[in-house]
């Protein structure tokens, strides 16, 4: 759902981006540790820290992509570490959450697959040529939804906001999961 905010977004991102002459890869990589750091915050019970490096490493992810569209240095490879690093970033940070206290191990892991769940329906479908980028809950939906309880929970003095996060990505997460099985369907079986 955000992902189609991106187009409206090119006009404030790429004049920067124009002005960034790093490798966009560089730019992915510092998205993933920052990310990481976001984690080791949430871990040390850290919310606001951990939600604002969320938004950082938000940032970069974005970056990292308007950077090599308006050089020209877009490559398969950049698509694949990008699409790694997200990866990554989304279990660094559900790890650091659970790190925290904020939810139960099982409640984590299970928010986790569900985060990779989405992701991984939609590449398997796209192999088989079904264009897959529907659903309530990609990527951006479900870092929001952490970063909005991270600050709820901190701003309001209670962690069970956080914890409540957790579990609406999870919903949310399995959800988009369904949604996207059942579109692969339709386009498979007319």
């Amino acid at each position: 759902m955000l992902n189609k905010l991106r187009p409206h977004l090119k006009r404030y991102i790429d004049p920067v981006a124009k002005k960034i002459a790093i490798n966009p890869n560089i730019i992915t990589i510092i998205g993933l540790l920052v990310s990481l750091i976001a984690a080791y915050q949430f871990s040390q019970q850290d919310l606001l820290g951990g939600a604002l490096l969320i938004l950082l490493s938000g940032f970069f992810d974005v970056a990292d992509g308007a950077v090599a569209r308006n050089h020209g240095r877009r490559t398969k490879f950049g698509g694949i570490l990008d699409s790694t690093a997200d990866r990554f970033s989304d279990a660094f940070i559900i790890i650091g959450i659970i790190l925290g206290g904020y939810v139960d191990l099982i409640w984590g892991v299970l928010a986790l697959l569900a985060s990779f769940s989405v992701s991984y329906v939609r590449a398997r479908a796209e192999v088989d040529g079904v264009p897959c980028d529907v659903g309530i809950a990609e990527r951006a939906e479900r870092l929001v939804i952490l970063v909005l309880g991270a600050l709820l929970a901190y701003f309001l003095q209670t962690d069970f906001i956080m914890t409540l996060a957790v579990y609406v990505v999870l919903v949310l997460g399995y959800f988009t999961v369904a949604q996207r099985l059942y579109h692969s369907y339709k386009q498979l079986n007319p």
